[in-house]
């Protein structure tokens, strides 16, 4: 066991990037120096952009995040141990100065943000590291934007918080981490005049122009490859665009064409992950609720006057991130054929190669199990593993070693095989290689043809090995057990789908997490098969 554990560690760290090492080894040691308060005077511009969040501060102290409601009493409530991380990295968002209903709060929102000041204390808890610094740098900006006057202390407040964010940037994270840390700092350096704020945003600025180029691929897709960071990316992105045209900073100004160029490609790939529900759907870690909606987004870049594609053909192939989708007049198909991301940033991975999600209609039939929770736990494992998802698991093993909250050892790699289409049909082929490591080694290959009214998915492996396909159903669909290798699904809207395979199935309890905190009773097909070919058709019963 000892063994293993060490094999994992060894196989995890081997594909972080050098910077990830030293300056994790760095920030154990590096104190953060507090910055002499210098009067800032803000420039005079006014955030217009949307407000989006749900309110999250009420009366009495009572706060809500991730479906988890608390009472804020006291200093040591804002890093209480009752909480998870998470929670506790919202309560220090300050989303609600953000919120649909913000303006009926001001009162509220001046009281929080002063007790803030004064029960955390420069460098101390949750606060003060550099992800909710960032997150709420950027709340506080916009909120303060809006005022007519100032209080010195609070733009002292943002000072000194921009600082020790710049003094500990997530280079040992990069991602979406670091790309929050570069647009707070953009945010506070065009918000304010002086030498402090021009430092801001000079590093700001320098961590954007190289981020925005990493982190977004040729097909506008975020490279970690979660549609709901992806989201999150993009409005930051559009927010961005937002800020230069609202401040008129030409430093900004500068940057404009590039900037709405990625977001045109971001917005199209976005538009291919999205179910015709509205929502997107669910690989990697991926959940409704955190980032803003897809409708709110195209909203958003429509009234900033970006222009964007949108899928019209049958097939649509995004090639650099690898994820398919299929859309005719019966059913929506979502085909990951993609990598866990880059390899230096696994983090948000789950083990879901080959994996797909299907839609009749505007109903989810077929789901991978989704995201309730971060941190370390046997659930947030589970919800990792492959068994979690569409696809088939070998041997008990998963595609990817997804371990501990966010690690992942040895992974899979995936080829797309062909991707054709023709009339009403189209074929979707692709391998991962993720179970070679098993002995004997297996390669795992699926094909799915979707025809107009049926969609037949065959999966093959390289040789003969215990295997199960693994195949979650949405809560609202009923199923009906026809015989050992039929199915009937009947949606809620009435349609009906008969399932067949080759092989015998059942139906066995699960659960399905669409949003964190949250967890929804339903069913999962299970479908075991050792001779190393299996084939799954679904029908639309014509009624």
């Amino acid at each position: 066991m000892k063994n293993n554990s060490v094999r994992k560690y060894l196989y995890t760290i081997k594909y972080l990037k050098f910077q990830q090492v030293y300056y994790r080894v760095l920030y154990k040691f590096k104190k953060i120096k507090i910055t002499s308060l210098v009067t800032h005077v803000p420039y005079a511009w006014y955030w217009g952009g949307p407000c989006l969040f749900k309110q999250s501060l009420f009366e009495k102290n009572k706060v809500s995040f991730l479906n988890e409601v608390s009472i804020l009493e006291g200093k040591k409530d804002w890093n209480s141990v009752k909480h998870t991380k998470l929670w506790l990295y919202n309560l220090h968002y300050f989303d609600d100065l953000s919120s649909v209903t913000y303006q009926e709060r001001e009162s509220k929102h001046y009281s929080f943000i002063n007790r803030w000041i004064e029960e955390n204390p420069p460098c101390f808890g949750n606060g003060w590291e550099p992800y909710p610094l960032s997150l709420r740098l950027v709340n506080w900006v916009k909120w303060f934007s809006k005022k007519e006057t100032v209080e010195t202390k609070h733009l002292n407040s943002i000072v000194q918080q921009a600082s020790a964010l710049s003094q500990q940037l997530e280079y040992h994270i990069l991602g979406n981490h670091l790309f929050a840390n570069a647009k707070a700092l953009t945010f506070v350096g065009a918000y304010l005049q002086g030498d402090d704020a021009e430092s801001f945003l000079k590093l700001g600025l320098k961590l954007l122009d190289r981020e925005i180029k990493e982190q977004f691929l040729a097909d506008g897709a975020h490279f970690e490859l979660s549609p709901m960071y992806h989201e999150i990316l993009l409005w930051d992105l559009l927010e961005l665009i937002d800020l230069a045209k609202t401040s008129k900073n030409h430093k900004l100004i500068e940057r404009l064409e590039f900037w709405e160029s990625v977001a045109k490609k971001a917005l199209y790939w976005l538009s291919t992950m999205v179910h015709p529900d509205g929502e997107v759907s669910f690989f990697n870690d991926a959940a409704i609720g955190i980032a803003a909606s897809p409708s709110d987004i195209f909203s958003y870049a429509d009234s900033l006057g970006i222009n964007y594609s949108k899928p019209q053909s049958l097939l649509s192939v995004n090639e650099t991130s690898g994820y398919s989708r299929v859309q005719n007049d019966n059913y929506t198909l979502l085909f990951d054929h993609a990598n866990v991301g880059p390899d230096y940033l696994p983090g948000h991975a789950h083990a879901d190669s080959l994996s797909f999600e299907m839609s009749v209609g505007a109903q989810r039939v077929f789901v991978n199990s989704g995201t309730s929770l971060y941190g370390v736990s046997k659930e947030r494992l589970r919800q990792r593993e492959t068994a979690a998802h569409n696809t088939v698991v070998i041997e008990g093993q998963s595609s990817s070693e997804v371990w501990s909250g966010f690690r992942v050892a040895r992974r899979a790699y995936t080829k797309l095989l062909n991707a054709d289409n023709s009339c009403d049909e189209v074929t979707l082929s692709a391998s991962h290689d993720g179970y070679r490591r098993l002995k004997p080694k297996v390669t795992h290959t699926r094909t799915i043809n979707a025809l107009l009214d049926s969609c037949i998915v065959t999966d093959v492996l390289s040789c003969k090995a215990g295997a199960e396909f693994n195949l979650h159903v949405h809560p609202s669909v009923v199923i009906k057990q026809i015989n050992d290798t039929s199915l009937e699904l009947t949606l809620s809207c009435k349609r009906r789908l008969l399932f067949v395979s080759t092989h015998s199935c059942s139906v066995i309890e699960s659960t399905w997490h669409p949003e964190f905190g949250k967890t929804i009773p339903n069913n999962k097909i299970i479908i075991p098969f050792t001779d190393g070919n299996l084939t799954t058709e679904i029908k639309i019963i014509k009624e």
